[in-house]
């Protein structure tokens, strides 16, 4: 099973996590309430709003490709353990991913028992109402945008400030008459 996580997209989950957390950055960005000794039990009604979020955010998108993208990416690591099973493999990776299919929604299933866990009832019926509203629905289409514009941006300020800590250190290695 390790072998197998490790094939995981795992940028393509984080970055759609990231899409579906930033509420729940933003709110931790508030100042911290009294914590409650354990966190809150899920109601059937909280799940069910919870799995209405999701799906207003679309969610299910994120991880509709997950058992193919598994099947296929477990299918070549054994391809290149057992060059010999490449014809079977081939052959068997379409009969697992047909056994498999449908198992990507225990996905959802553990986000929704997630969100209902880090949220209240009425907060998780509270953010669907504010996502079905106009700017709840802008920030569903913008916000991918932004996120990936903002990856953008941090990764030219790392290229550019790279250069800035390379001058530092050399800067500093000089003081000690060594050039690097």
């Amino acid at each position: 099973m390790k072998s197998v996580l490790k094939f995981l997209p795992v940028a393509t989950l984080a970055v759609g996590l990231a899409l579906l957390a930033a509420p729940a950055i933003a709110q931790q960005a508030a100042p911290p309430k009294a914590s409650p000794a354990a966190p809150p039990k899920s109601t059937p009604a909280a799940i069910a709003a919870a799995k209405e979020i999701l799906q207003i955010k679309n969610a299910s998108a994120m991880y509709a490709g997950a058992v193919p993208g598994l099947v296929e990416k477990t299918k070549i690591a054994l391809t290149q353990q057992n060059l010999n099973y490449q014809k079977d493999l081939n052959e068997v990776a379409p009969i697992v991913a047909q056994e498999l299919q449908g198992r990507q929604n225990e996905i959802g299933e553990g986000m929704a028992q997630i969100y209902a866990s880090e949220f209240t009832e009425q907060e998780l019926k509270d953010l669907v109402t504010f996502y079905k509203s106009p700017l709840g629905q802008k920030l569903i289409s913008a916000e991918p945008r932004a996120i990936g514009l903002s990856m953008a941006f941090m990764n030219s300020w790392a290229q550019n400030f790279a250069e800035t800590v390379m001058g530092a250190f050399r800067a500093e290695m000089r003081k000690r008459g060594k050039e690097i």
